[in-house]
């Protein structure tokens, strides 16, 4: 009986630390949105480097009533074909309980239908979660890193599963500042081995 509150209070620290960390995650979560968000451009990677392409890159929250994100709508594409974006995503950030940040990715039903969509006021709005489908394996884990000022991220081993040009699984690595974000995706073989993605580095989009 007289361990009794001291095990309680052990479990009390313990619960306290735990809510501290996801206090601290969702305020994270937002700052990291805020980040992502916006208009973003490889082009000077591209000028100073023949291996790297002019990629452009746009981000916008969505669904800014729900309580259960935030949620944002990702469009790539190549400078020369803005309207014909290679990918489209959205991400749903939450905060982890220990204390990171996970950036969960879903596929859209025919994306292709929703190109420019975030330049509309309210965009994806005839959409909602139910019509997604999550990429499971492939959320982004961000961390806040605090002598570096930025945010640093990846996928986890090999849970991101691809067939991409022969790919058996996919991995990310992603770095958000306030004026850049960092994305290097590559595909890998059961074996190990790169079989698409930049090889020497990831891509550099600078905001615009």
């Amino acid at each position: 009986m007289r361990h009794r509150p001291i095990r309680l209070s052990v479990l009390g620290l313990l619960l306290a630390v735990a809510l501290s960390a996801l206090a601290g995650a969702e305020d994270r979560r937002d700052h990291l949105a805020s980040w992502m968000q916006g208009s973003f451009s490889s082009a000077e990677q591209a000028a100073s480097d023949g291996d790297f392409f002019d990629i452009r890159l746009e981000m916008v929250e969505i669904w800014r009533q729900r309580d259960d994100g935030p949620w944002l709508y990702i469009e790539q594409a190549a400078a020369g074909r803005l309207d014909q974006p290679y990918r489209q995503r959205v991400y749903r950030l939450v905060a982890m309980d220990d204390g990171a940040i996970g950036s969960m990715v879903f596929e859209m039903p025919e994306p292709l239908r929703f190109a420019g969509a975030f330049r509309d006021e309210e965009p994806l709005a005839e959409l909602t979660p139910s019509d997604l489908t999550e990429r499971e394996g492939c959320t982004v884990v961000m961390r806040w890193v605090e002598d570096k000022g930025r945010y640093l991220g990846s996928t986890v081993d090999d849970h991101c599963k691809s067939s991409l040009r022969g790919a058996s699984y996919a991995t990310s690595e992603v770095e958000v500042r306030p004026d850049r974000l960092d994305s290097w995706d590559r595909g890998w073989s059961a074996g190990g081995e790169q079989v698409w993605g930049a090889e020497k580095a990831g891509y550099v989009f600078e905001r615009q």
